[in-house]
């Protein structure tokens, strides 16, 4: 990993945190900040979608030859410039309570130093948008949640200028009227998770306990179709209650199995050699990157039809979507008809790490050539 330098840290000749550099983005390498969340660090050890796709896409970016930094936790592993907003991942820190108030300094260290860059790519929702105004260098937003919360609508209107990045179309619904670049879907390195033939011992379930991922539903699918279920997942301090309440109660090992959080090896083998991975949200999940991780090893999803699934799952190819568990058992009991091959192939046509940075830099460009974009002091003084 590159040495990393703690925020706050500023060399002796710097301006506004560092020297104003010369922008090479008109030859195509392009200067880019890349801002992680701190709650996990970069890749995460465990669970952690955003802070996952952000290793993927920043490994993928210095491979094509840019220039990038990463804002990301200190314990951060990536072979990659890190500047670390905070010394350990808040979660491991038992601080994941502070993120607003610990995301701060790093905020303030980027935007201090933001003529380094030609872009400012965040990972941080609406948290830098009041900053953002204030710097000539674009910033470019992926948003990972769900856009459909009335308490906070009103926030994100605040900011209709802001150039921002949808991780499925779905996920737009709520929201139209802000500034969307685009969609780029979720991709991962191709090799990072292997193909299994199968044709697999059990269904799982991966990712997070929680009243709308809807483990239980998984659970009574499995009961009814007759097959063992195996449960990897975290359990957040807030959902605690939840699982012991609502799951716990639901499990009888060896049959209905929860094995707690994995790590990227033992994932492999556990989706690896899975039947079908259940997917029973009942929420408008953005994208899921459980599913394209299944589709790597060639196991097919069987997934209700909420916020992307229909994007990602093609029905008959690499799984099923079905709405009710009587449909969902009927799916799971079709899952056999399926070629594990073709679900690799999809995996491999639509969502690997390089088709995800093929749409970020297209982004980056586009932002950086449209001439109608208003620089961050002009836009400022028309609010």
């Amino acid at each position: 990993m590159s040495v990393s330098r703690s925020i706050g840290e500023l060399p002796a000749n710097h301006h506004n945190g560092y020297r104003r550099e010369t922008s090479t983005h008109a030859n195509g390498r392009l200067r880019i900040a890349q801002l992680a969340p701190l709650y996990e660090s970069v890749p995460p050890k465990m669970y952690g979608g955003t802070e996952r796709v952000v290793a993927y896409l920043t490994e993928e970016l210095l491979r094509r030859g840019h220039d990038v930094t990463l804002y990301a936790s200190g314990d951060s592993t990536l072979e990659a410039p890190l500047r670390a907003g905070w010394p350990v991942s808040l979660r491991n820190a038992g601080l994941s309570h502070r993120g607003p108030d610990l995301h701060l300094m790093m905020l303030s260290e980027v935007y201090g130093q933001a003529d380094r860059f030609d872009v400012i790519h965040s990972h941080l929702d609406y948290w830098n948008f009041a900053i953002a105004r204030t710097v000539d260098t674009p910033t470019v937003a992926t948003l990972h949640g769900r856009m459909d919360l009335a308490e906070v609508m009103p926030v994100w209107r605040a900011f209709p200028d802001m150039p921002v990045v949808s991780i499925s179309d779905s996920q737009r619904a709520p929201l139209p009227e802000l500034n969307w670049l685009g969609t780029v879907y979720h991709g991962m390195p191709r090799d990072l998770l292997s193909f299994h033939p199968g044709p697999g011992k059990y269904l799982a379930f991966l990712g997070r306990i929680s009243p709308e991922k809807r483990a239980d539903l998984a659970i009574e699918v499995a009961r009814r179709a007759g097959i063992p279920l195996k449960i990897a997942a975290k359990v957040d301090v807030v959902d605690r209650a939840y699982f012991e309440a609502k799951i716990q109660p639901l499990l009888s090992p060896p049959d209905f199995e929860y094995i707690g959080e994995i790590n990227d090896r033992e994932k492999d083998e556990f989706l690896g050699q899975a039947y079908a991975l259940m997917f029973p949200i009942d929420w408008p999940e953005p994208f899921g990157l459980a599913m394209i991780e299944a589709m790597a090893c060639g196991t097919p999803v069987v997934a209700r039809p909420c916020g992307s699934v229909p994007e990602v799952i093609r029905p008959g190819v690499s799984g099923f979507i079905a709405a009710s568990v009587e449909d969902m058992v009927a799916a799971v009991r079709r899952v056999e008809n399926l070629s594990r091959e073709n679900c690799r192939r999809d995996f491999e046509s639509r969502f690997t790490v390089e088709k995800m940075a093929d749409g970020y830099e297209r982004l980056y460009r586009q932002l950086l050539n449209d001439e109608r974009r208003p620089l961050g002091k002009a836009l400022l003084a028309a609010v």
